[in-house]
């Protein structure tokens, strides 16, 4: 899966140079890390939904993910700091652009009427977050086996100062935005 690298270093850094006139190839903005998040919020009435969880994002990542923890207790929601409410994972270098290559390549393709990702979705500062609705789509998880359809957010995290810079440097990568 080196082909996504090898692809940025040939055809995404001069392009990004060209079009924003960079001076200097460290100017270019680059991908630093992909984290997965995927929230439970009924860990509290079924405690299996975690194991799940963690199982499904380990075969999707190949990385363990580590349990996300309430930072404060709302009555409303019956949740009490510290109480777990989901898993996350954290990817960056090889296993970052491996990752990038299967979700646009493999499982971006298996979503049923997929029309492309919104481009409205990018924070201010060059970092882009998208959602996807269940598991099912990565090949690895195996449809037998999965208890429940969970999302997850996927949040990628680039060197990029603006928006523009950030939608070029993932439409260059590959990500298939909405026309």
């Amino acid at each position: 899966m080196e082909i996504l690298r090898e692809q940025y270093e040939k055809e995404v850094i001069p392009a990004l140079m060209k079009k924003f006139e960079y001076k200097s190839v460290m100017q270019v903005p680059k991908l630093e890390k992909i984290i997965i998040n995927i929230g439970l919020g009924d860990t509290r009435d079924n405690p299996k939904a975690l194991d799940n969880a963690i199982s499904d994002l380990t075969q999707i990542t190949g990385q363990k993910p580590i349990i996300t923890k309430a930072k404060k207790s709302i009555a409303a929601f019956k949740l009490r700091e510290g109480a777990n409410v989901g898993c996350k994972v954290t990817l960056r270098k090889t296993k970052m652009y491996d990752f990038v290559y299967k979700l646009f390549n493999v499982a971006m393709p298996r979503i049923r009427d997929f029309r492309g990702v919104s481009v409205n979705s990018f924070d201010g500062r060059g970092n882009y977050s998208m959602g996807i609705k269940e598991q099912l789509i990565f090949p690895e998880i195996e449809y037998e086996k999965v208890d429940k359809l969970r999302g997850m957010d996927i949040i990628f995290v680039t060197t990029a100062k603006t928006d523009a810079e950030a939608k070029e440097l993932l439409t260059l990568l590959g990500m298939p935005f909405r026309v």
